[in-house]
C-alpha cells in the first residue's frame, strides 16, 4: 500500500488505527507509518493510532481525535466548558471521561487527559455535527457534574466562584430540571452538596 492509497481510504475520516488498516489492506507493512511519520505525512496519536497531518490544526478536529483514540469516551469538564462558553478560560488540554482506566497522551495534536468514572455514570452526552463526522460531547449539565464529581475540591462557594462561570448561561440557559435528575443517578451526598453549593450561589 502505497501514501496515496492509505490517503484515498481514510482521508475523509481524518485519522486511522493500524486496525482499520490491516482489515482494508491485509498486506500492509507497519515500516510505512515509520516512514510517512518521519517525512511528515502523518502523526502519530498514541499506540496503533495515527492521523493526517494536514488536518491535525483544523479547529476542533483534537476534540475528534479525543472521542477516536481512547473509546467509549466523551468530551466533558473544562474542555466541554469552554466549548459551550460557560467558563471563559482557554484549555490547554483536551479533558474527557471514560468508563475505561484514567489515562494520558501527548502528541502534536494536542495533550489529551481522560478521568474514569464508573459505567453506569457513563451518560449526558451527545453527538455533536464535525464535518462528516460526530463529537460525543457532554451536556452543560453533566460537565458541571463529572467536573463537580471528579474533582471534589470544588466544595466551598470561593473553589466553585474561582471557576468564573458565565452567570447569565447558568442562570437562563442551564437546565435545572435535568441537572436535579443527573444528580439523582449520582447517588452521591457529596456531590449533591456541592452543586447545592452550586446553585445557591447563582440563585437558581
Amino acid at each position: 500500500m502505497t501514501y496515496l492509497e492509505c490517503r484515498n481510504r481514510f482521508i475523509e475520516l481524518g485519522a486511522f488505527s493500524v486496525h482499520q488498516v490491516n482489515a482494508v489492506f491485509p498486506n500492509f507493512s507497519p515500516n510505512n507509518l515509520t516512514r510517512w511519520q518521519r517525512h511528515g505525512l502523518i502523526v502519530k496519536l498514541r499506540q496503533g493510532f495515527y492521523a493526517f497531518q494536514e488536518v491535525v490544526s483544523q479547529p476542533n478536529f483534537a476534540l475528534f481525535l479525543s472521542n477516536f483514540i481512547y473509546k467509549p469516551s466523551y468530551i466533558s469538564l473544562h474542555t466541554a466548558l469552554a466549548f459551550y462558553g460557560i467558563i471563559p478560560e482557554a484549555v490547554t488540554q483536551i479533558t474527557a471521561v471514560s468508563s475505561l482506566k484514567t489515562a494520558d497522551f501527548r502528541n502534536n495534536a494536542a495533550q489529551f487527559s481522560y478521568k474514569k468514572i464508573k459505567p453506569d455514570l457513563f451518560f449526558g452526552y451527545e453527538q455533536k455535527p464535525f464535518g462528516n463526522r460526530t463529537i460525543s460531547m457532554a451536556t452543560p449539565e453533566k460537565a458541571i457534574l463529572d467536573l463537580l464529581y471528579l474533582y471534589p475540591f470544588y466544595n466551598t462557594k470561593s473553589e466553585i466562584e474561582n471557576l468564573r462561570f458565565d452567570e447569565d448561561f447558568v442562570r437562563n440557559e442551564l437546565n435545572i430540571g435535568k441537572l436535579a435528575l443527573y444528580v439523582d443517578t449520582f447517588h452521591n451526598k457529596k456531590l449533591a452538596k456541592r452543586v447545592e453549593i452550586f446553585t445557591n450561589l447563582y440563585e437558581i
